[in-house]
């Protein structure tokens, strides 16, 4: 018996009942030889972390758009976050936690430049349509590894499929990542906001702190606390209606203070501007994408709509910006 095997067997005897084991996995797209030393489970989370991907998470917009600072989250520290708060409920829990890793980590793998700014920009223009759940299954499935894809399992494709609201994912440690997702973005972005001066310390309404906490700490202590109380051998992940109802009411409250806030979004129109014209550019001229995606349209027979989206959302802010410069501004008007 080899170590992965080991581990496989150690899972049976330790982790709840209705969690994912590894040995049991639905499987992968492409058939592959086991590892020796590493779970399924595992080996798609360390994919995952050594990808492209992940790495340009680091120079993708969470909520603010080029702030002045360096502790503003960024795509990157977001998902980070989310699988901090995801692997804490799944061992409280006894459920899989390098399933929980693999699918917190690979979530927002297709997120665009700018945020949800630029989803919504590509969302607009592309007939197609985009969203980056689905975007951030084809990175996963076509685009990573030199457009051969990650080849991961289907029960990691599926919480990455499923992570938003309106997904249902089929494991309960996808579900787990779902409710973390919001969990995180909810209260960094709260922290983002009163860095940047958008909200006071206090702001939080007496209404979501005298249930859930008037700060950072206190909320994240209280919905997490929640959530392994109320699914505790249980075969579904739940909130208590009172956690549930305070955190619908908290997110309300942000989208209202600032998801929606014109000092947090006056630069969006610009962004989604600029998202937009490299659309434009580049589904007018083909011949100007990269040689790598021009061969994976020919490869695959994909809609030229779909390469365009491909390339601009695996973009970072920062080089979208650079190839925006270079297609539109003039060099005599760039200051170097």
């Amino acid at each position: 018996m080899n170590i992965r095997e080991k581990l496989e067997e150690l899972e049976k005897k330790t982790l709840s009942p209705y969690a994912a084991f590894s040995s049991s996995s639905k499987g992968r797209i492409r058939a592959e030889e086991e590892d020796d030393l590493r779970p399924v489970f595992q080996r798609d989370r360390d994919r995952i972390l050594h990808s492209k991907s992940f790495r340009r998470l680091k120079d993708k917009t969470q909520v603010f758009l080029t702030p002045e600072g360096d502790h503003y989250r960024t795509r990157l520290t977001h998902t980070l976050e989310v699988s901090q708060n995801a692997r804490t409920i799944a061992k409280a829990l006894r459920l899989n936690e390098d399933l929980v890793e693999a699918i917190a980590l690979g979530h927002d793998l297709g997120h665009t430049p700018f945020g949800h700014a630029g989803e919504r920009a590509l969302n607009r223009v592309c007939p197609l349509g985009f969203e980056h759940s689905d975007q951030s299954l084809r990175v996963v499935d076509v685009l990573e590894k030199d457009m051969t894809g990650l080849n991961l399992t289907y029960e990691v494709r599926d919480g990455i499929l499923n992570h938003r609201s309106k997904g249902d994912p089929s494991t309960l440690e996808g579900k787990i990542v779902q409710f973390s997702d919001k969990i995180a973005y909810m209260h960094h972005d709260m922290d983002d906001a009163i860095r940047a001066g958008i909200l006071g310390d206090d702001s939080v309404p007496d209404d979501i702190g005298r249930v859930a906490g008037y700060t950072t700490k206190e909320r994240l202590d209280y919905f997490i606390h929640d959530i392994i109380t109320e699914s505790s051998d249980k075969d579904e992940i739940r909130m208590s209606e009172e956690a549930y109802d305070a955190m619908k009411s908290l997110r309300e409250w942000m989208f209202r203070n600032v998801y929606t806030n014109p000092k947090a979004k006056s630069e969006e129109g610009k962004a989604e501007s600029l998202v937009e014209s490299l659309y434009m550019y580049f589904f007018n001229r083909p011949d100007r994408l990269p040689m790598e995606y021009r061969e994976l349209m020919s490869r695959r027979k994909d809609p030229l709509e779909r390469i365009v989206c491909d390339y601009i959302s695996s973009m970072s802010d920062r080089y979208a910006i650079s190839v925006y410069s270079d297609l539109f501004v003039p060099t005599s008007w760039i200051i170097m």
